[in-house]
């Protein structure tokens, strides 16, 4: 279960570039407001306003109420703008999430099974370049017997080349079934993932709208003012924060799948062929920090040595407990 993520600060969400657009354009219009009123600060009408102005300003600063509440009002005025543009309901994200989940399932899916063919096949080219081997030493000791120099240097020579050969594919393979026993972590807590993303908007979205409908605008400005937290902005801080979150994961989803899918066409298991380019870059993977999605299982399962049996169903994970892995994120 994800531990429980603080949320993005204002100033580096959409709203929040919004937010620094209009202030941006705020104070040159303050600037240049400033710089036409300054000649007209000899007359008492304009000083007084300016005073006031002046007096308004230092008080909403020092103030931490009206600061509060001015911070308030512009958050949810840039949100709402940003809103016009951008697409900011978490609940909406996240369904768009599922949709995605379950395009990138099925396309793993099929990755899997070319995967699986693949190592068949190479287990079969293995497999033959053994006999060849054999065949070839079992020739180059009936030549030996028959003085036969030629032949056994060419036999033993062609058996050379073979085990040589053989042992490339061998280290390939091993790279094949730690890239499978990734690629099927990889789906099944995909799919974990899909359904408590899935479970999660359902009961999020009921109970964001019973939140909504029971504390106004107007109630959490006044929250903010008293220094009482404000429930709907930290239920939608919560949400963003899931939203991260699952925004990252089906990221990671995406790189691995093409990291793979690049390292499964740079093979040509038929004549033996390979690309160093593709392992260099599954090797890489590797190397990385552990991965959103199986998490401390990332090095257990590269650390694995046993041979698969590709002939075996694959395990599909059950959930352990029926807890949801963002339940955390709203614990407030």
């Amino acid at each position: 279960m994800p531990e429980k993520k603080q949320s993005k600060a204002f100033w580096r969400r959409p709203e929040g570039v919004t937010g620094i657009i209009f202030l941006i354009g705020l104070l040159v219009g303050l600037g240049f407001l400033i710089a036409n009123i300054i000649p007209l600060l000899n007359t008492l009408p304009f000083a007084i306003a300016a005073g006031l102005i002046v007096f308004a300003t230092i008080f909403a600063i020092l103030d931490p109420k009206t600061r509060a509440l001015i911070s308030y009002m512009y958050k949810s005025s840039m949100r709402w703008i940003t809103s016009l543009f951008v697409q900011l309901d978490p609940i909406a994200i996240m369904k768009s999430y599922v949709a995605e989940l379950q395009g990138k399932l099925k396309d793993m899916n099929k990755q899997v099974a070319k995967l699986r063919g693949q190592m068949h096949k190479l287990q079969e080219v293995i497999y033959n370049n053994k006999k060849q081997i054999q065949s070839h030493l079992v020739d180059a000791s009936q030549a030996k017997k028959e003085e036969q120099r030629t032949q056994v240097i060419l036999k033993t020579r062609k058996a050379g080349r073979l085990k040589d050969s053989n042992m490339r594919l061998e280290e390939l393979y091993n790279k094949m079934q730690k890239l499978y026993r990734v690629l099927t972590k990889m789906q099944s807590n995909a799919e974990i993932l899909m359904e408590d993303v899935k479970d999660q908007v359902m009961i999020k979205e009921q109970e964001r709208n019973a939140i909504h409908a029971s504390t106004s605008a107007m109630r959490s400005a006044m929250s903010v003012i008293q220094g009482d937290p404000d429930k709907r902005a930290m239920f939608d801080q919560a949400m963003e924060a899931m939203t991260e979150d699952i925004s990252n994961k089906v990221g990671e989803m995406e790189r691995f799948m093409q990291i793979s899918a690049n390292f499964m066409d740079s093979i040509d298991v038929q004549n033996g062929i390979f690309e160093e380019q593709g392992i260099k870059m599954l090797e890489k993977w590797e190397q990385e920090a552990d991965s959103l999605i199986l998490g401390n299982a990332k090095q257990e399962l590269l650390e694995m040595d046993d041979v698969l049996d590709l002939n075996a169903p694959i395990e599909q994970k059950e959930k352990s407990a029926p807890s949801n892995q963002y339940d955390s994120f709203f614990d407030f």
